[in-house]
């Protein structure tokens, strides 16, 4: 079968030891200006101003749509994101995951825990050798870096799930488990179908057998357990039950006249072997237990170590998907209301 890109949703960088990470910068003690100087005559002012209200001086959170070469991979060849894709991110970003925060933990949780830094990049960081693309990295719990961001699309919710907003879900888990780690227990369900360095060859249907939210979930444990939170809260009912309906198949590939694999594009136009079902759930496949066991697990630490309702934030999630338009002109109304100040 011809090499395919597999998507990379995530990678993170920063190392990992069992103790927690303390942070030393608190949200009253910042490297950042609290009034940066703004040029008015520039092409940018509103949405720097925008930013600066909503980002910097709410979150203590430098937004840096303007590609920095120095905080940039240089193994990847990257390109900036456009002005109007950056605008429609900042916005959404805010209405989906800082917003939705704030409601279900509380004004004051992502100021203390959140990330510092996030840093657009237009392009993916395609690795040719392995056949993936990175679309999102998080480095310390202090930067969160989203890739392929001059390919967002506000009316394709799926796909800015996919590309986006897991990836800001997932970034943020794992900055919350590195100050109080999962419970190992968690890897325990899964133990023997890690693969680190074949999970891309893994399609949905194979991930979701094995007990997986993801085929790069399927990659590590700490991956795992943040695949299924960020999925458990971006994904919509019916997302999840074709999910769970894969998990609860024994499957194999589905073969030609030819004795060949059959193979046909996915959602996001990467070819795929297709499967065919062989047995169901009652012959003793457990890969929807061992999923909906894991999800109890990370609704269990996230209640008992930051007193956060997995299901509540779902929810709100859920319902603010449904309002992405008016978030959108909201937005852009308020970028443009910085024009008489």
């Amino acid at each position: 079968m011809e090499k395919i890109y597999k998507i990379i949703l995530f990678v993170f960088l920063a190392v990992f030891s069992s103790a927690c990470v303390q942070f030393d910068d608190s949200f009253t003690e910042t490297v950042f200006e609290d009034d940066p100087a703004l040029d008015p005559t520039s092409e940018t002012y509103t949405f720097d101003r925008y930013l600066q209200e909503n980002y910097l001086k709410t979150y203590n959170l430098d937004f840096l749509y303007k590609m920095q070469d120095v905080g940039s991979d240089i193994d990847y060849n990257l390109i900036p994101t456009n002005l109007e894709k950056s605008k429609q991110l900042a916005i959404l970003a805010k209405y989906l995951w800082f917003d939705a925060y704030k409601e279900v933990a509380g004004p004051e949780f992502l100021k203390e825990y959140g990330p510092r830094i996030i840093h657009l990049i237009g392009s993916g960081a395609y690795n040719p050798n392995l056949g993936t693309v990175i679309l999102g990295s998080a480095e310390g719990g202090i930067k969160v870096t989203l890739y392929e961001c001059n390919r967002i699309d506000p009316t394709q919710v799926d796909v800015l799930n996919e590309y986006y907003f897991k990836t800001m879900h997932h970034e943020f888990a794992h900055i919350l488990h590195q100050q109080k780690t999962y419970p190992k227990e968690f890897e325990t369900y899964s133990a023997g179908h890690y693969d680190p360095g074949y999970w891309q060859e893994r399609d949905n249907v194979v991930a979701a057998s094995l007990g997986f939210a993801s085929p790069y979930g399927s990659s590590q444990p700490r991956e795992d357990f943040v695949e299924i939170i960020a999925n458990y809260i971006v994904k919509s009912d019916a997302w999840w039950k074709d999910w769970l309906d894969k998990a609860s198949k024994e499957w194999r590939i589905k073969l030609n006249a030819n004795g060949d694999p059959v193979t046909a594009p996915d959602e996001y136009g990467n070819a795929q072997y297709v499967y065919e079902v062989t047995t169901t759930e009652s012959d003793g496949i457990a890969g929807k237990a061992v999923i909906e066991t894991k999800i109890e697990i990370c609704r269990k630490w996230l209640k008992e170590s930051w007193n956060i309702d997995l299901d509540k934030m779902r929810a709100n999630v859920q319902e603010r998907q449904l309002h992405i338009p008016e978030a959108l002109e909201k937005g852009f109304a308020e970028i443009d209301s910085y024009k008489q100040n």
